[in-house]
């Protein structure tokens, strides 16, 4: 198999694939409070996704995970992880809010998709309605156990606002030994709306790292190098890991590119340049690829306007 290797020496193997910037949370740190969606004629088609990523898997993609918005908005949501669990893939992933999820997760249990990740950022109602808009926390709760209980493999991404969700932080790590489900901290990021109120809300992966020493004792557990996150494993059983995008960014082993919900090829998820590959030949794509890799960062870019949701989570 051929291998996409940028300018810097990385070996870029995988795709976040956005399917739209639809949502129906209001997540405080990603939607603008007026949003504009993309109109459906403007998302990139089914076919096209398929045939870019077979494309891509031909010239080193080996991983994929779908995201939004919120990816199961797109009425041919399950058609499209049908179209990818055909394609030789070492990995399939998907991250979603689990809203209405348990529907379809019977019939995302016969495809190849195998890991997600749900986006919970408080265990509680109120907590949870301040953070997503949302009064649908039993819901949400309901899709995790059920997906859990299917055999998939779970994970809960937790964005930590001081003020807002930072008391939850033990009770996370609480949740995670019960149910032996892995828990994600991630920072939260100068990105789109949250960069107003970034300096009053962040909260950095040391501090909480110290908070959870009052508890348990961390052991490190050894990750990729390209890994986005570091673990640890607790006394209790739980499985913790940080994304801490602020704080210890890992631009210098990033191995992903990012296919927006129109079609553009992105570099990085702090980058807003991209180069649409819409009705290209397998030529045309590899022009792309090799253009937008020149374009991604060695150090963190500081941050970016463009909102969350239109990015890819």
């Amino acid at each position: 198999m051929n291998k996409l290797i940028d300018p810097q020496g990385r070996h870029i193997h995988k795709l976040r694939l956005a399917l739209l910037d639809a949502c129906n949370f209001r997540c405080v740190y990603c939607m603008p409070k007026n949003p504009k969606f993309l109109p459906n004629e403007k998302l990139i088609p089914r076919d096209e996704i398929f045939r870019i990523s077979q494309i891509l898997l031909g010239y080193g993609i080996d991983e994929i995970r779908i995201t939004g918005g919120e990816p199961t908005l797109r009425t041919d949501f399950l058609d499209i992880v049908r179209d990818l669990s055909s394609l030789n893939l070492k990995k399939l992933g998907l991250t979603t809010n689990g809203l209405h999820f348990e529907k379809i997760l019977p019939e995302l249990s016969k495809t190849n998709l195998s890991n997600i990740n749900f986006s919970l950022d408080s265990l509680n109602k109120a907590g949870f309605e301040a953070m997503t808009g949302s009064p649908h926390l039993k819901k949400v709760l309901e899709s995790v156990f059920m997906a859990k209980e299917l055999g998939f493999n779970v994970k809960l991404n937790v964005v930590l606002m001081k003020g807002i969700n930072s008391r939850e932080i033990l009770d996370f790590v609480e949740f995670s030994g019960k149910y032996e489900i892995e828990v994600r901290f991630l920072e939260l990021m100068r990105i789109g709306e949250a960069r107003e109120s970034f300096e009053r809300h962040f909260i950095s992966a040391e501090e909480v790292i110290k908070e959870i020493e009052t508890l348990s004792q961390l052991k490190p557990v050894e990750r990729p190098i390209d890994s986005t996150s570091f673990n640890y494993h607790l006394d209790n059983g739980a499985q913790i890991g940080f994304i801490a995008s602020e704080s210890r960014p890992f631009c210098g082993g990033c191995s992903r590119l990012r296919l927006s919900a129109d079609g553009q090829i992105r570099p990085c998820l702090m980058k807003s340049e991209g180069f649409s590959l819409i009705n290209k030949n397998e030529e045309e794509i590899l022009e792309l690829l090799h253009k937008t890799m020149a374009l991604k960062p060695i150090d963190r870019i500081y941050d970016v306007s463009q909102p969350m949701n239109q990015i890819g989570g």
